[in-house]
C-alpha cells in the first residue's frame, strides 16, 4: 500500500482564520424602546428618570449594541445619554444590532494584526466559521492581507475559491 500524504499540511499554504481573533465575552442587545412611552414616545423627564433607576451593573464587561425595536424616531442624544450610563461597565457600546457590534469589534482588531507573516505566501481566508463572523470582517481581512500575500483563496484547503493572485 502506498502511504497517504497530506499535501495541504506540507505546503506553504497559510490559513487566516477570523475565528482566531473573535473576542470572547457576552454580547448584549439593549433595546431603547423599553424606556419609551408605549415603546414609541420619548418624554425626556420620564426617559431620564428610567435611566437613573436602571441597573447598569448588569452590563459589566459586556459588549453592548444599542437599538430600538420599534419604529420610534429616537433623537440622537437619547442613545448618547444611554451610552454615558454604560461606559463605566461595558467593554464597548455601538449603535445597531449584534451584527453591527461584531463588525465594530473586527474593525478595531484587524488593523492591529501583524500581516508580515503572510508575505509572499499563498493564503486561505478560512470560511465556514462556527462563531458569528460577519461577512464585513472578511472584506476587512482581505484588504489587510492583499498587500502581503502571494495569493488569497477563500474557503477550506480542499475546496478553496481563488480570489487574488499577485502579479509577477
Amino acid at each position: 500500500m502506498d502511504e497517504i500524504i497530506n499535501r495541504v499540511a506540507s505546503s506553504a499554504l497559510e490559513v487566516f482564520d477570523l475565528e482566531d481573533y473573535y473576542p470572547s465575552g457576552i454580547r448584549t442587545q439593549l433595546d431603547l424602546s423599553q424606556w419609551l412611552i408605549e415603546g414609541v414616545l420619548l418624554k425626556e423627564a420620564t426617559f431620564r428618570e428610567a435611566l437613573k433607576n436602571h441597573d447598569w451593573t448588569q452590563y459589566q464587561n459586556q459588549w453592548v449594541a444599542l437599538h430600538c425595536a420599534t419604529d420610534a424616531i429616537v433623537p440622537a442624544w437619547a442613545s448618547i445619554l444611554v451610552t454615558t450610563y454604560l461606559v463605566p461597565y461595558a467593554k464597548q457600546v455601538v449603535l445597531g444590532n449584534l451584527e453591527d457590534l461584531e463588525v465594530a469589534l473586527y474593525a478595531a482588531i484587524l488593523p492591529t494584526l501583524d500581516y508580515t507573516i503572510y508575505l509572499d505566501k499563498p493564503v486561505i481566508l478560512k470560511g465556514c466559521s462556527k462563531k458569528p463572523v460577519p461577512e464585513s470582517a472578511y472584506i476587512m481581512a482581505i484588504q489587510q492581507l492583499q498587500p502581503y500575500a502571494k495569493s488569497i483563496m477563500y474557503g477550506e484547503a480542499c475546496s478553496a475559491v481563488p480570489l487574488f493572485k499577485k502579479a509577477k
